[in-house]
């Protein structure tokens, strides 16, 4: 056989081995990724049917009458859930971590793959190369037979057509790679938002301890006393309109004041002013957890580029000192910070609704740092994301898709909520609850 003939064959049959041999490691871990991801979506189903329990018992409560009982019972409810909420996370933190190794693991094989692949598809260019640079004659009399050439000749075809197979393959394995890191992305991005609701959990659910045994210590644990503090709280609107109403990335306002706006919202929008009102302060609250950021540095990067021309052609436009305006730190996951003001906007965001909120408030330009500006802002957003439909439902989805537009959902297309996101929607929910009960003291009052 020819010099030539013998190499060829052993690279074409290391060849196809390397492509058809499947990793039984890579199956092993593939497996036991499956195994803990179904444990733990196990664990997660259990505690989302002990939550949904305790939001029964929640809303049931709330439509009783007043009493000391009924709101021990759901400030026991809230403090349960609460705990079940902090356990439910860790649960999808694990799971994150896992998706998150996974991912890590198949960019890995997928790019060693990729490697060989190249590698391989290299050595058979050179040979099929060395094969066409050598003369016809050489080729003939390095064979004992001339059958041996023929035959030569027929293998070269095959090779051929494997040398395109893998330039598509390593194609097909690197946009593989590609959706791989996005997922990956995705994971991590995830996992910051769970780390960022759990803190928030565990600070509402020592809240809701501290507000329990102020009660039971107010009231002393008796209806009666419970009944003078229900009094007070009937009498006293004018504490609740002077309250502070705290803002991300702008100076506090009176509670009345918020009321003022949110019905404005209201009056053109047919946005509910407490729910608008829950929306500001999770905004404000995340904005507390996220920290504060400087245009220059959080809008730094080439991918946040559009976002800077219109943070820059905004603070222009006002006649604002960029340098001096807060905005949202970029987060270690993302290119960009730079959201604004109390609706905490993108700047891209803020220009496409800049007309409309012109049309309401009055100013123009608008000003994303202008707590009216940026609840009319809120409210055409939220208006678009079907708040306006009303309802617990359409309100908490409305909550959901303003803090993560379309990631809202998981998977995209199924219509149900990303439990990474669900937090926003459960705090926006329950502040509405308390801010309406509020609103109505204050309207109550008013109209005797």
């Amino acid at each position: 056989m020819s010099k030539f003939f013998k190499p060829l064959i052993v690279l074409l049959a290391s060849f196809v081995f390397f492509h058809f041999t499947p990793s039984l490691a890579e199956e092993v871990n593939q497996n036991a990724t499956k195994e803990r991801k179904e444990e733990l979506q196990k664990q997660l189903d259990n505690l989302d049917s002990q939550i949904g329990a305790l939001d029964s018992i929640i809303q049931q409560k709330r439509t009783e009458s007043a009493s000391l009982e009924r709101d021990i019972a759901i400030f026991d409810a809230k403090i349960k859930k609460a705990k079940l909420e902090i356990q439910r996370r860790d649960a999808e933190i694990s799971k994150t971590k896992t998706g998150i190794s996974q991912k890590s693991e198949q960019i890995i094989t997928l790019s060693a793959k990729s490697e060989k692949k190249k590698d391989s598809l290299a050595e058979l260019i050179r040979k099929n190369n060395e094969m066409d640079s050598t003369g016809l004659a050489e080729i003939v009399l390095g064979y004992q037979k001339m059958s041996d050439f023929f035959v030569t000749e027929d293998t070269l075809e095959p090779i051929h057509r494997l040398i395109q197979d893998t330039l598509d393959e390593i194609r097909s394995t690197k946009k593989q790679t590609e959706k791989e890191k996005d997922d990956l992305t995705e994971y991590q991005v995830e996992q910051v938002q769970l780390k960022t609701a759990q803190e928030m959990e565990r600070k509402k659910l020592a809240a809701n301890e501290a507000e329990k045994k102020n009660l039971l210590k107010i009231s002393k644990g008796v209806e009666d006393g419970y009944g003078v503090i229900m009094a007070l709280k009937q009498k006293d609107a004018a504490t609740i309109r002077s309250q502070l109403f705290l803002l991300s990335g702008s100076p506090s306002i009176s509670f009345e004041k918020a009321v003022e706006y949110a019905n404005l919202v209201w009056n053109k929008l047919k946005v509910r002013p407490a729910f608008l009102l829950g929306v500001i302060r999770e905004e404000s609250n995340l904005g507390a957890n996220v920290g504060k950021g400087n245009w220059k540095e959080d809008l730094a990067h080439p991918n946040c580029a559009k976002q800077r021309t219109a943070f820059t052609q905004i603070t222009s436009e006002l006649g604002l000192d960029p340098d001096l305006l807060p905005v949202s730190k970029k987060v270690w996951y993302g290119y960009c910070g730079g959201a604004m003001g109390p609706a905490q906007f993108m700047p891209t965001t803020w220009l496409l609704y800049k007309k409309g909120i012109s049309n309401i408030t009055g100013n123009n330009p608008p000003n994303p740092w202008d707590p009216k500006d940026a609840f009319v802002a809120s409210g055409l957003l939220l208006k678009d994301n079907g708040a306006s439909v009303g309802g617990y439902v359409a309100e908490r989805k409305a909550a959901l898709k303003y803090l993560a537009g379309g990631n809202w959902e998981k998977p995209k297309g199924s219509n149900r909520e990303n439990p990474a996101y669900a937090f926003y929607g459960n705090d926006v929910m329950e502040f509405a609850t308390d801010y309406q009960e509020q609103i109505d003291i204050i309207n109550k009052l008013a109209s005797r």
